[in-house]
């Protein structure tokens, strides 16, 4: 699967927005990609993490014994990427702003994650998963994404796989160009975000 079919399956699922929107880290965006309603369909999730599962095998070695991710954009692609290595899904949720397992939830030391986000933007969430995984003895193999709005440049501190790259242009609140200035704020993200 090409980026360019991977925009397309989002497109199809009217997963890719334009407006004016505060992505989870605090940045401004003319653009979100919901992964939620891309996910929301059993068959696309399928294609679309089988394609990145085939992205993954070819450019690590390690074996894969668990998917780990942040709640909440990653819970969904995390669930679908252990169903594709056949291996179990954790996700961690935020608790007094840190990333925990709960739910019965665990990591055993010594065990081989691979840690699964829907969108990587700045790398923060990825950064915060991948530390939580080592503090509880787990060893973080490679990180994957959907899509990486970075382009490639979030430094996660890990390898990341993205099933596609795309640059999408991002402002602080004090750098907005005017025409995304005069739109109606929407905050889609999962974070708790005051205005």
């Amino acid at each position: 699967m090409n980026e360019e079919q991977v925009l397309e399956e989002f497109r199809q699922a009217g997963a890719l927005l334009e407006g004016h929107f505060v992505l989870s880290s605090g940045l401004h965006s003319g653009r979100y990609l919901q992964c939620a309603r891309v996910m929301m369909d059993a068959r696309r999730a399928d294609r679309l993490c089988l394609a990145l599962k085939q992205k993954i095998t070819a450019a690590i070695s390690d074996n894969i014994d668990m998917v780990a991710s942040p709640a909440m954009g990653g819970v969904v692609v995390g669930y679908e990427m252990g169903r594709q290595f056949g291996v179990p899904s954790v996700f961690f949720e935020r608790v007094d702003g840190k990333l925990k397992l709960r739910r019965g939830f665990a990591i055993e030391p010594g065990t081989k994650c691979l840690m699964a986000e829907d969108i990587v933007t700045t790398g923060l969430s990825s950064r915060e998963c991948i530390e939580a995984i080592e503090a509880l003895g787990g060893v973080v193999v490679a990180a994957s994404c959907l899509i990486d709005r970075s382009n490639g440049t979030a430094d996660i501190g890990v390898p990341l796989i993205p099933l596609a790259k795309l640059e999408v242009a991002t402002y602080t609140q004090d750098n907005l160009p005017p025409e995304l200035a005069a739109l109606t704020i929407e905050k889609p993200g999962s974070r708790n975000l005051k205005s």
